[in-house]
């Protein structure tokens, strides 16, 4: 290896976009640790990266004043947030998580970081609930980009279609309730009432 190779930087994107139709209010702005999960979600990753970014399918005044991105590839969910964070910064790896994981915590994410392996496509945890990469905890190092858009070019618009068919490092998490993510009224209720 070369001697002076660098890894690209990690800039964190919080996916915020989302249409939150079966919790029926957005997701982004409840409340589990006492201010938004948005700003929760982009607390955790402030640990990590040098710049963090909200990715936005619309304009929301929440938002305002913070460092946002908004899609560019509309009406694509996760994978219109994650190539837009790319058309972004094409050089910076992305770690990317999802604003409705309210039991994530840097034990998980330290994990991530410290196991990056920025030689393969991403790092990512198999799902508890599916034998299959989660790509909404993940970090997509630069290469991921062009490999994304292939598969946009198929017709795949699934990021963990892109992981499942990509040279990737796939981590066992180890507080794999932390991968646990809330999207009904009865499912927030019961992990607010836990934590």
């Amino acid at each position: 290896m070369d001697l002076y190779y660098q890894k690209p930087i990690l800039k964190g994107l919080v996916l915020v976009g989302g249409k939150s139709t079966r919790m029926g209010e957005d997701k982004a702005n409840l409340e589990y640790h006492d201010v938004p999960q948005w700003k929760y979600a982009q607390s955790l990753l402030n640990n990590y990266c040098d710049e963090v970014y909200l990715s936005t399918a619309h304009y929301n005044n929440d938002f305002k004043g913070e460092k946002t991105i908004s899609d560019k590839f509309i009406g694509l969910g996760p994978m219109g947030g994650i190539l837009s964070a790319f058309q972004e910064d094409p050089n910076a790896a992305w770690v990317v998580i999802a604003c409705d994981l309210p039991l994530l915590s840097e034990k998980t994410l330290d994990t991530l970081v410290n196991k990056r392996d920025t030689s393969k496509y991403a790092t990512s945890f198999k799902s508890p609930t599916l034998d299959f990469p989660e790509p909404l905890i993940c970090i997509w190092e630069p290469k991921a980009y062009g490999k994304l858009l292939e598969f946009l070019s198929w017709g795949y618009s699934c990021p963990r279609k892109a992981l499942i068919n990509s040279d990737i490092n796939l981590l066992i998490p180890e507080f794999e309730e932390e991968l646990t993510n809330a999207n009904t009224p009865e499912e927030y209720k019961k992990i607010k009432s836990e934590i």
